[in-house]
């Protein structure tokens, strides 16, 4: 793992993996961790029940892979997933 095991790298990863839209691969990019890495972490950091709807969640899923993406996904994340909604008046 080459990981600096720092707590904000930690969260950002299992941040990244709990993400429908961010691949796997992102995570490779950024922390040098494989998909085999991210799920001993994931493994490690979670709570059992949290690691198996995880997992249950991830398996299968395509925009989780590269190569598995439709060309239409050009994005890590929606659109809107990092504004800020302001209140209704």
């Amino acid at each position: 793992m080459a990981l600096n095991e720092q707590p904000a790298d930690i969260d950002r990863i299992i941040e990244m993996a709990w993400e429908d839209r961010t691949p796997f691969e992102a995570i490779e990019t950024l922390y040098g961790l494989r998909q085999d890495d991210v799920i001993a972490l994931m493994r490690r950091e979670l709570k059992p029940r949290s690691f198996k709807v995880w997992r249950e969640r991830t398996r299968g899923r395509k925009t989780k892979h590269q190569a598995l993406r439709s060309e239409h996904v050009l994005r890590s994340h929606c659109k809107t997933q990092y504004k800020i909604k302001s209140a209704k008046k």
